[in-house]
């Protein structure tokens, strides 16, 4: 059997791509060296990995199956060679999942800062408001706003944030105000594409207003839409703040607090964790461990 660690690594990135071509981008080389790496790992294997029928790529039983054992062997494997070089400078690739809007926002000047403090670090940045499976998805780290679902991961709360429920000045003094939890009923939300209104409404004793004609997929969208005065929103403070402070929203049942949502930094538990990602961790848990600037006077 004779095999290679770029063999495991193309494998495994061909089967979370799902295609040679996405594989290929995602890891800077040709679709023709992709699929020879794919092709030899096979031929030393003696068995398929992957069906190809009609232009499409699927992978087998036993291709799931080995992907399952080899995820956490690699990682182990990248962890201990780690180890032997703590005192050197971080090494390799370090790919990091967040929330497009926090990451947008807030994360990015965090990890500029911990990017040129390790310049011999590869540095990934995927945001999306999807949530992705860290493990299959080959991310080392991720940010993830609300409660945690997942148990198998690893988790260190950064932070709390609050949710506020805003419409626009222009809205409200077209639909009327809302002076109560009564007055919820005649006016319309903007829907989140991800969740119902029902899953994220955070008042118990309160049902949520209806839904409106607009639903979106991220929250600095919602935000724009609830500035040009199409609903109220429910959005996280993170989100809403400077509208806020500058009048183009207001605060509407201040009153109502519902509990903040947890802000945390999570990670695969691999044993012993890399140094990279145990130094990103810290780094992140640094950045966030004042109070958050934008809740600042609000």
């Amino acid at each position: 059997m004779d095999w290679s660690i770029s063999d495991i690594r193309t494998f495994l990135a061909v089967l979370d791509a799902g295609s040679i071509s996405g594989a290929a981008a995602r890891a800077d080389l040709s679709k023709s060296v992709v699929s020879k790496r794919i092709s030899d790992f096979e031929a030393a294997l003696g068995v398929a990995l992957f069906v190809r029928h009609a232009g499409r790529i699927v992978p087998t039983d036993a291709a799931l199956a080995l992907a399952d054992r080899l995820r956490p062997a690699l990682a182990e494997l990248v962890a201990a060679t780690e180890s032997v070089g703590a005192q050197t400078a971080l090494r390799g690739r370090l790919a990091i999942a967040a929330p497009m809007s926090f990451g947008i926002r807030h994360l990015g000047p965090v990890i500029a800062g911990f990017a040129r403090a390790h310049p011999g670090l590869e540095i990934v940045l995927d945001y999306d408001d999807q949530q992705a499976d860290l493990g299959r998805a080959g991310f080392d780290v991720g940010l993830r706003i609300g409660d945690l679902k997942d148990s198998s991961l690893m988790a260190r709360r950064l932070c709390e944030d609050p949710r506020v429920l805003v419409a626009s000045p222009d809205y409200l003094a077209v639909q009327g105000a809302v002076d109560g939890p009564d007055d919820l009923a005649r006016h319309r939300a903007i829907g989140y594409l991800h969740a119902r209104m029902g899953d994220l409404w955070p008042f118990a004793d309160v049902p949520p207003p209806p839904l409106g004609r607009i639903t979106a997929n991220n929250g600095d969208a919602i935000r724009d839409l609830a500035i040009g005065g199409l609903g109220l929103a429910l959005l996280p403070l993170f989100i809403v703040h400077d509208a806020l402070r500058d009048g183009r929203l207001v605060r509407l049942l201040p009153d109502m607090a519902p509990r903040p949502l947890p802000i945390s930094v999570i990670w695969p538990p691999v044993r012993p964790m890399p140094r990279k990602t145990r130094a990103f961790i810290d780094h992140v848990a640094a950045a966030f461990s004042e109070a958050p600037p934008w809740q600042a006077g609000l």
